[in-house]
């Protein structure tokens, strides 16, 4: 089996007792991304949150495609031997490799919670123009930042020193190829929509009414599926801020 070759992911959380619930964040950053969502799990929760492949404290990879970043989480979480049903939460890029890791391997998946997924479609497949257009602004946008490293990364230190959490974002010249690859072959390049048909946990959605990177197309498709369950949150943007953080809580359940 791949995952048997695939390298174990650097644990950067594993604290309290009780039902397990596994965090992965999003690209260009770690598991910091779960600061303010933390102290309202651990109390009732078994909480261990992973750095992706490449990102944090985790190795690199080779390609970042969804396969390689799913076979190296599904690694690290038979390395745990858990022992109860597990919570899966994934924030942003997070959540479209908990989507996939869900369709793959559902065994002893419980739950899956996808916070602020960034889910496109090919435009070709958009039937209504301004959704169209906003698919395709995402894409020429996402071409643009990997096309234009230096330019990306003084953004990213820029929105860095501006974030509500300390260490969010890390664009940096280590994580580039990261960032990059991840960002092609994971974000531009997904399945999400048909992974989470075959998902059959319950699924509950949590995303922001103010997130600039979220398509409302795709937003509306997870509306749709008959085991997704969506919580927006009026106030919120891409960023796990308290309010969101409370509703990812009550998500995730007892």
């Amino acid at each position: 089996m791949f995952w048997d070759a695939a390298p174990r992911l650097h644990i950067a959380v594993d604290a309290g007792t009780g039902p397990p619930v596994v965090l992965l964040h999003g690209i260009a950053s770690s598991s910091v991304t779960f600061e303010h969502l933390l102290p309202l799990v651990a109390g009732d929760h078994r909480v261990i949150a992973i750095d992706l492949l490449g990102f944090g404290g985790s190795p690199p990879g080779e390609h970042y495609t969804i396969e390689e970043h799913v076979e190296a989480v599904h690694a690290t979480i038979r390395s745990l031997r858990l022992r109860d049903p597990f919570v899966l939460v994934g924030h942003s890029l997070g959540s479209l490799v908990a989507t996939r890791y869900a369709a793959r391997h559902p065994r002893g998946l419980s739950k899956l919670v996808l916070v602020s997924p960034p889910v496109y479609l090919p435009p070709e497949t958009v039937g209504d123009r301004r959704d169209r257009a906003a698919m395709e602004l995402y894409d020429r946008l996402y071409d643009f930042l990997r096309a234009n490293k230096q330019f990306t990364m003084a953004a990213g230190a820029g929105l860095a020193l501006l974030s509500p959490i300390r260490g969010l974002l890390d664009v940096t010249e280590d994580r580039w190829p990261a960032f990059a690859l991840s960002l092609e072959h994971a974000i531009q390049s997904q399945t999400t929509i048909a992974d989470l048909a075959s998902v059959r946990v319950p699924v509950e959605l949590v995303y922001g009414a103010l997130d600039p990177l979220l398509a409302p197309a795709g937003i509306r498709i997870l509306e749709q599926l008959r085991n997704v369950t969506a919580h927006r949150v009026h106030t919120g943007d891409h960023v796990i801020r308290p309010s969101m953080a409370r509703v990812v809580a009550a998500a995730v359940g007892p």
